[in-house]
């Protein structure tokens, strides 16, 4: 297998892994090992150290010079219009895919991701659920409510 070949290979590792942990930051190291492939498409014989350092600096230049425009793109820090809700995920309807206990996150899918979530009442796999709240600091844990109330409850 040719290292041109490896390198993009590891890329899509990178990319795939970002996709499944939250951070924004491995984004980069595929842009990395995506750069270091096409530098060997024109220097095929350029030695393993080189290849490594070369990785590393493009990994860390892409880091360093696109995350902060990224995440202002991508993290929706723009303020709201008049009546409209400060974060887009409050008021959505979701789906309880991991069961919920309160005290213990479970998971939602909501807007085609699926996030950790957490309810004051327990909460089955398969219920449908409405965002209430964003709590965390980290902003990646919704707080959520069942659409229909249980019948035990008033």
């Amino acid at each position: 297998m040719s290292a041109t070949l490896v390198w993009f290979l590891v890329g899509v590792a990178f990319l795939v892994a970002e996709l499944m942990v939250p951070g924004f930051i491995l984004l980069f190291f595929a842009m990395g090992s995506w750069f270091t492939a096409v530098v060997l498409l024109f220097f095929p014989e350029l030695p393993v150290q080189w290849q490594i350092a070369g990785f590393v600096a493009a990994s860390l230049a892409f880091l360093f010079s696109l995350r902060r425009v990224a995440m202002r793109t991508f993290s929706g820090t723009q303020s709201p219009e008049a009546g409209e809700e400060a974060d887009p995920m409050v008021g959505r309807n979701a789906i309880v895919t991991k069961p919920i206990l309160p005290g213990q996150p479970g998971e939602v899918k909501c807007m085609g991701s699926y996030w950790r979530a957490e309810s004051t009442v327990p909460l089955d796999a398969g219920t449908a659920v409405r965002v209430a709240a964003r709590p965390t600091a980290d902003g990646l844990t919704l707080e959520v409510y069942p659409l229909i109330p249980e019948a035990n409850e008033s």
